[in-house]
């Protein structure tokens, strides 16, 4: 079973590193970047911390949020498990920031589905994908 979350880790990391990269580079495809930056000028208008006065230029958003999944992808497959557990947490963070965003433009339910199912993964591997801490021995 272990070896079945440490795949589970290892491909969600991928995928985020590389969905991070389609957002900070138009390298792997430059019609999917265009698509990207033009769906988060959308997405900074319903930003949540709106209400609070702060609206983000999108195209740094797009960056910042794509630099963010870059990096924690990569803690996530590949880093020692503190870390992994950090990222979990921030890519949590993101997902359910994406959630919030897409239900707030009133999308379909069906556009919300591939969030909702990384968030499921990430909290699946965030409660089972990690080996207990061991317990002291008390003599």
């Amino acid at each position: 079973m272990a070896a079945a979350f440490t795949a589970l880790r290892v491909l969600l990391g991928i995928f985020f590193f590389l969905t991070g990269v389609l957002k900070v580079s138009d390298w792997p495809s430059a019609d999917l970047h265009r698509h990207m930056a033009s769906e988060f000028v959308r997405f900074a208008k319903v930003f949540p911390l709106k209400d609070l006065g702060f609206v983000p230029e999108p195209g740094r958003y797009l960056a910042a949020v794509g630099w963010v999944e870059v990096t924690a992808g990569l803690l996530l497959a590949f880093g020692p498990q503190l870390l992994q557990e950090i990222s979990n947490f921030i890519l949590s963070v993101v997902m359910i920031g994406a959630i919030y965003t897409l239900l707030a433009l009133q999308e379909p339910l069906a556009m919300c589905a591939p969030a909702t199912l990384s968030l499921g993964l990430l909290l699946l591997l965030n409660i089972r994908g990690y080996p207990a801490a061991p317990r002291p021995k008390f003599e």
